[in-house]
């Protein structure tokens, strides 16, 4: 999860905080978890040599550039600043709004909701809540909006109240 002051890793400056390892000894480790890939590397030996393949999510972005001229999207929307570029594992990387101040506490509030009624803890599910709740008036509305968005989930109507609530106290600034 990070780099210890003071440890090998911290030492050689090749490995830094935020890269990701792609391969050790040429075995592809992109797909584990944190906690495996760790036991991998404390499994080697003492003074073995052995060879890690990084990639440097900062640099990865090296090579991107702005759009010419006569790119599709219009100049006032890139300049707008509140967007943020959304990299996803299925699908292509989409473009999408920030989070307002009141749209952040509303997702920290909802968090928290999830973990009282659920026992989860999901920012992402938190913030899709509460983008479904964003332009709606009422309660019905809101918990129309999110059956369509998701259902899966099938959350009570307590809850969905408990949110619309949450959402509204942001709006008010009472968060």
């Amino acid at each position: 999860q990070r780099i210890k002051e003071g440890s090998l890793m911290d030492q050689t400056k090749t490995v830094c905080v935020g890269d990701h390892i792609e391969t050790i000894n040429g075995k592809n480790v992109s797909d584990c978890r944190h906690y495996e890939v760790a036991k991998m590397l404390k499994e080697l030996e003492k003074g073995q040599m052995f060879k890690l393949q990084l990639i440097e999510p900062m640099k990865a972005f090296e090579k991107l550039g702005p759009r010419s001229k006569g790119g599709t999207l219009p100049e006032a929307k890139i300049s707008k600043g509140r967007e943020t570029l959304r990299l996803r594992t299925k699908g292509p990387a989409t473009v999408e709004e920030m989070p307002t101040e009141v749209e952040e506490k509303a997702i920290k509030k909802v968090d928290e909701l999830l973990e009282t009624y659920m026992g989860i803890r999901d920012i992402e599910l938190a913030a899709t809540i509460v983008e479904a709740g964003r332009d709606k008036k009422n309660p019905d509305e809101f918990a129309v909006a999110l059956d369509e968005t998701l259902g899966d989930f099938a959350f009570p109507d307590e809850f969905v109240f408990d949110v619309w609530g949450a959402i509204g106290d942001a709006k008010q600034g009472r968060l």
